[in-house]
């Protein structure tokens, strides 16, 4: 049996279905970070944003970052033999001996965290009740334990602490429903409940183990009115010419690269997600303008404290790569490129001026679309400041890079805004300041100090041809984090 795992529940503020969508629980110390929300109340064109989450996810489960879950509701018990099976699970776990699953290998890892949370899930059912009889809590029981292996048979089929579930439901209103989905947070899976009709109808004591997230008013899609879900058959053929057809990074660059010509925009566009742009108008980004004065090259080259070097370890330990990232919250939150942290199975974080080295393996959000990832270190940090688009950027506006390429601690670099790009539906910011490998997740400032992209890829056949996501990206995808 494995070690003892703490589940810690909602320690990031869920904002919008974005950020649920995103977030990826931290697990250090045997302390794996889980998230149980209540969506209240439908958002704009549901069942269209259904469907364009269950797309993301099924992509997001054909490249196996994670596994996805939506179910519109639990099914009954209609078999007798089903009944007396999971009946004596109920009556094994009393006695302390060892059960199994019809649908799901139980392995040493699952085994402790499976016992545990049964019996979390139990006391919190008797809690619940002024009077309970054993009878009460064998059905409860008997019950959580069949729609844990009739609906997630597939998901939790070698299971691993460091393991991405994400399980949305629609209006789940009793009691029993609602503590089977709690159940499931203490087996490491991330859950929406979309409660589009009304709120559950269960105590405050109960509510409170989940966070309310508000998505307008109380609606008239009826449940379940969203197709069942069905994970999309990507044959081995579309996951290659998906992978090849990436954004192309600093560490895999190609040799030939087309890179369209583009004018000068006022605002670079937001991503084609309708999930996205529901974000965007929640999240209500406020355009300030600039009042920064214009700063010398050596004031530029002091905001390197806030650029980081992360190294990127492998499960044995061992550094197979290093990155650099960009402090955007005081809470310990960097931002880098996904494919910095993609392949990394923990980090190890190097801030200029400081001894310590800052081991973490939190994933706090990443998009693979848009190759940005946050991950987080436990540190009060001073960030930098995310450019909010005051005034309109255009070819040759100075700029200065900051990164770690070839992992040369903060190196600084200057250059101009040489062209503006899209790259599978990404806007991007061509510049001619330097960098290298390494540099990917460093920050390319405007003369003011304020991160204007994020480094992300280069091309090795050309001379200072340099690519940065832009700040509306930025933005979007990390607004809940900055400070």
């Amino acid at each position: 049996m494995g070690a003892k795992i703490t589940f810690r529940h909602n320690v990031i503020t869920i904002e919008s279905i974005e950020t649920f969508l995103s977030i990826r629980g931290g697990f250090h110390n045997d302390l794996r970070d889980v998230y149980f929300v209540r969506g209240i109340g439908e958002p704009l064109n549901l069942v269209e944003l259904i469907n364009d989450v269950d797309k993301r996810m099924g992509m997001e489960m054909a490249d196996h970052r994670l596994k996805y879950i939506r179910m519109n509701s639990l099914p009954k018990i209609m078999d007798e033999n089903d009944s007396s099976y999971y009946s004596n699970i109920y009556a094994h776990w009393k006695k302390g001996e060892p059960f199994t699953l019809k649908s799901i290998p139980i392995n040493s890892d699952l085994e402790g965290v499976l016992c545990e949370a049964y019996k979390t899930v139990i006391e919190k059912y008797a809690e619940s009740k002024a009077a309970v009889s054993d009878s009460m809590i064998r059905n409860f029981a008997t019950k959580i334990m069949y729609w844990l292996d009739v609906t997630t048979r597939d998901s939790l089929s070698g299971w691993s602490e460091r393991g991405c579930v994400k399980v949305i439901a629609d209006n789940i209103m009793k009691e029993q429903e609602y503590l089977f989905f709690y159940f499931l947070t203490l087996l490491g899976c991330d859950v929406l409940l979309i409660e589009n009709k009304s709120d559950a109808d269960i105590s405050d004591s109960l509510k409170s183990l989940s966070v309310a997230l508000p998505l307008g008013e109380f609606g008239n899609a009826s449940p379940g009115v969203y197709e069942p879900y069905v994970p999309p058959k990507v044959s081995n053929k579309q996951l290659t010419e998906k992978k090849s057809s990436e954004l192309i990074d600093i560490h895999n660059r190609q040799n030939k690269v087309i890179l369209p010509e583009r004018p000068d925009r006022h605002s670079m566009a937001t991503p084609n997600s309708n999930v996205q742009r529901t974000v965007m108008n929640s999240s209500r980004i406020i355009v300030p303008q600039s009042q920064n004065q214009e700063k010398t090259f050596e004031e530029l080259a002091r905001l390197a404290s806030s650029i980081v070097l992360i190294a990127v370890h492998d499960q044995k330990g061992d550094m197979i790569g290093t990155g650099s990232g960009i402090m955007i919250g005081r809470g310990g939150y960097i931002l880098t490129n996904n494919h910095v942290a993609a392949g990394g199975r923990f980090f190890t974080v190097r801030i200029e001026d400081d001894e310590e080295e800052y081991a973490t393996d939190e994933v706090i959000k990443y998009n693979s679309v848009t190759d940005l990832a946050v991950i987080r270190i436990r540190k009060q940090l001073n960030p930098l400041p995310i450019y909010r688009g005051g005034k309109k950027l255009v070819r040759g506006q100075k700029v200065v890079a900051i990164g770690s390429p070839l992992g040369l601690f903060n190196s600084v670099s200057d250059g101009i805004i040489s062209g503006f790009r899209n790259i599978n539906d990404v806007d991007m910011i061509q510049f001619t300041a330097p960098i290298s490998h390494g540099s990917s997740g460093g920050a390319v400032l405007n003369m003011q100090g304020e991160v204007i992209g994020i480094s992300t890829a280069g091309i090795d056949s050309g001379q200072n041809i340099n690519l940065a996501i832009g700040y509306e990206s930025i933005l979007l995808f990390a607004n809940g984090f900055l400070n």
